[in-house]
Formats: C-alpha cells, sequence, structure tokens
C-alpha cells in the first residue's frame, strides 16, 4: 500500500450485519459499499423452484460479492418468513429493493421486523421512493438519469440527443452510495437512541441531490441550465475535451486562471491567457485550443501537460487502466479466487477508510448457500432447520 495511505486499525463496521434481499442494482452496490467497510453481508436470495433459478450476477460483478454469504429463503412462505425473522433478530440491517408495498404485503415491513429487533434499520432503495405519484414506476438507470435532470444538461450527441452515460451513475451515486450513507448515519443515530429506523432511498430523488448545482440555480434565479449553459456544461474553452492528432482525446479543466495560463503557454497560445472568461470570444478560443492539440497524439501531450498544473488528463478506455501507474502505486487491484473460475484481478476497495487485504481475496460460489449454519447460528434448532428444508422454505 502507498505510503501516503494511513488505513484504519480494523475494518471501521466490523460486527455489523446485514441482509441484503436484492441481486443487482443500487441495493447491491450499497452493500458492496458497506461490505468493504468490514460489515458482515449475507445475500438472501428465492429458494430455486422447479423450471426457474434466481437471477445470479457473473462470478466478477460486484467485486466477486467478495466476502459474502448467501440463503434461500422462501419469503412467500409462513415457515420461510419465521427463518427470515430469525436472521433479521441478529441482525443490524436489511437492505431491499422491491417495489414500494410488497415487503408489507409479505408480512415483512419495517413495523413486522421492529417487533422482532428493535434497533433494525431497514433500507428501501427504489427508483422513485416509497410514496408519490412515480413510487409504482418500474425503472433503470437511464430512467432515473433523465427524470433528474442529468440527460438534458449532457453534451448532445450528432443527432441531438442526449447521451447514454459510460457508467450507472444513478444505480452507483445516486442510489448505491446514497443508500450506503444513510444506512451508516442510521446507525450512529441508533448508536445514542438504541433504535433503528426505514429509509426510504429513491434513486431519483439522489439523482435530484447530484444536480443539485444546476436545480438550485434555476430555482433561485429562474435560469434554464443546459449544454453550454456556464462553465460545467461546456460554455467556456477550459473545461473542454480536445481530440489529439491520433484520433485520441484529453480532458481539459482548467478552471482557476493559473491553471489556464499555464495551459496557454505551453500550447502557444499567450494571446488567450486575459480572455478566459470572455464570452464573445470562445468560439475563436475553442478553435485554436482544439488546433494546438491536433498536432501532437494523446499521449504525447499528457507526458507535456500532465504534471505541468494545467489541469490536463488523457482520456483512458477501460481496458487502458489496469497498466496506470496510479493504480499499481496506490494497489488499487487485488487478486481473488473462486472455487469454479480460478484465479482473477478486480478493483479493490477504494473508498477512504476501507480496509484493502494484503493476501488473495475470496469471491464465493453464490450456488453454494450457508443457509443452514446462519440459521444455527440465529439460535434455530438443527430439527427446525432440517424441517424447513423438508418443506423446500430453506435451500
Amino acid at each position: 500500500m502507498s505510503s501516503a495511505t494511513s488505513s484504519p486499525d480494523g475494518d471501521l463496521l466490523a460486527g455489523v450485519r446485514v441482509l441484503d434481499l436484492s441481486t443487482v442494482g443500487p441495493a447491491a452496490r450499497a452493500t458492496r459499499v458497506l461490505g468493504d467497510y468490514g460489515a458482515s453481508v449475507v445475500k438472501v436470495g428465492p429458494v430455486p423452484s422447479v423450471g426457474t433459478q434466481p437471477i445470479t450476477p457473473p462470478y466478477f460483478a460486484y467485486s466477486g460479492h467478495r466476502g459474502m454469504a448467501r440463503v434461500e429463503i422462501d419469503l412467500k412462505s409462513e415457515s420461510g418468513r419465521e427463518a427470515f425473522l430469525a436472521l433479521v433478530r441478529d441482525a443490524d440491517v436489511v437492505v431491499e429493493s422491491f417495489r414500494p408495498g410488497v415487503l408489507d404485503r409479505m408480512g415483512l415491513g419495517y413495523e413486522r421486523l421492529r417487533e422482532e429487533n428493535e434497533g433494525i434499520v431497514l433500507c428501501s432503495t427504489s427508483g422513485y421512493g416509497q410514496d408519490g405519484p412515480s413510487s409504482q414506476r418500474a425503472g433503470h438507470d437511464v430512467n432515473y438519469l433523465a427524470a433528474g435532470g442529468f440527460l438534458a444538461t449532457s453534451e448532445p450527441r450528432g443527432d441531438g440527443g442526449p447521451p447514454l452515460p459510460g457508467a450507472t451513475i444513478a444505480d452507483a451515486a445516486a442510489g448505491g452510495l446514497h443508500a450506503a450513507l444513510a444506512v451508516t448515519a442510521a446507525l450512529v443515530g441508533r448508536a445514542s437512541t438504541g433504535r433503528g429506523c426505514h429509509l426510504d432511498v429513491s434513486i431519483a430523488d439522489g439523482v435530484l441531490w447530484l444536480m443539485s448545482l444546476a436545480i438550485d440555480e434555476h430555482l433561485a434565479l429562474g435560469t434554464s441550465p443546459g449544454p453550454g449553459h456556464d462553465l460545467l456544461t461546456g460554455r467556456f474553452a477550459c473545461y473542454q475535451t480536445y481530440e489529439a492528432s491520433d484520433g485520441g482525446w484529453l480532458a481539459v479543466g482548467a478552471i482557476e486562471h493559473k491553471f489556464w495560463a499555464n495551459l496557454c503557454r505551453l500550447l502557444e497560445l499567450d494571446r488567450w491567457i486575459d480572455h478566459q472568461m470572455q464570452p464573445d470570444l470562445q468560439d475563436e478560443i475553442k478553435a485554436d485550443v482544439a488546433a494546438a492539440f491536433a498536432t501532437d497524439t494523446r499521449d504525447g501531450w499528457a507526458a507535456r501537460l500532465a504534471d505541468a498544473d494545467t489541469c490536463v488528463a488523457p482520456v483512458l478506455a477501460v481496458a487502458e487502466l489496469s497498466s496506470s501507474p496510479n493504480l499499481e502505486a496506490r494497489d488499487l487491484v487485488i487478486e481473488a479466487h473462486h472455487p469454479t473460475h480460478g484465479t482473477f484481478l478486480q478493483l479493490a476497495p477504494v473508498l477512504a477508510g476501507q480496509h484493502r487485504p494484503a493476501a488473495p481475496v475470496s469471491s464465493p460460489d453464490l450456488t453454494i448457500t450457508a443457509t443452514d449454519d446462519l440459521l444455527g447460528r440465529a439460535g434455530v434448532s438443527a430439527e427446525t432447520v432440517a424441517s424447513w428444508r423438508r418443506e423446500g422454505v430453506i435451500a
């Protein structure tokens, strides 16, 4: 690990027990974050029925579910609900991503969970929240980015339509990180009150927070932020992307005047140093900057500019990241081992305060469950577990 990195003495969420009823999406992102802070995460999936199988992400997805275990329970049956509630009694957090109202109809809503565990934190992630006119709508990442204004403020593609983002921003940030932050805040609050709570994590609401600079400007001034509206949406030459001679691209974020001045000097465009924010000259400045970047390759410019206080970075493809010196220096890639697929590389826990394991991590085979063991630890007798297994309500 980098000598400049100060790590906590132990996992910050060690001892926190999380039951995750999700398979993919924002909720799975949230429990990945919690797990990488040291929480013990148990994935709770349905029992396979005749002719059907539960959704199982690829073995490498969600960091290979490293450090997690899996149980399979039929929550539609009375015995299955009893099995789940047995696990709830010993848990701190339940994360779910059903449509609003589904958990209540199962008889496993927050009030029922609280009867078993006063301190339980139930985190419900949904597209548009637990109430309101959109609460029952289906959706995915691009829908939430559309509903929250993100797509409308992004630079349009060639046909004028909004672009598809290169990452699931709503799932990861507006949903996953949103939920993980809410859960940790609830756990801090519970330390004082002893009581849990029900968290209503709306992904669309999270997108509004991501868009808060633009939304607050509109609410205060009545403006209509969009592409080319301001500094961050392409109005000025100092915050743009430019193509190099080899077809590669460079991202320029020279907002502060000193960085812009450094860039202009190195591009031999000194005449534009004092006109950085002059609106009527931006087309001319952009054309000159584009012409300058077109005289050398992406990596050529990166070598000259990246360490010269210009706020210039090469636009890297995902396939290029594994050879990035920064990833190696900061130990951002680790080995994992899957019992079927063998050893492979994956992104390490990278968020501040997360412990990075020194040895290869174990990526579990999610077709193998720990149901009997975990129910036993929760105090359920072996006879009852065997009975539930015969009924087919656990697997």
